[in-house]
């Protein structure tokens, strides 16, 4: 059988539970969820910051 060019070969039982996929924490997996916790910390921090001025009657007017 062949598929887009390529010959495919069967393997047997013990084959198949030979392979190994790429199921790691790599770098790039590792930075992505650093970043979304720093972003989640910045939200944080901007409304915690906005109700600490809005208690304290500190809020610049709009005019």
């Amino acid at each position: 059988m062949q598929i887009g060019g390529k010959k495919l070969i069967k393997l047997n039982k013990n084959e198949l539970r030979a392979i190994r996929a790429g199921a790691g924490i790599t770098g790039t997996l590792l930075n992505a969820i650093l970043k979304g916790i720093d972003s989640f910390m910045d939200v944080g921090r901007y409304l915690g910051s906005g109700l600490r001025r809005l208690i304290g009657g500190k809020l610049c007017s709009l005019k």
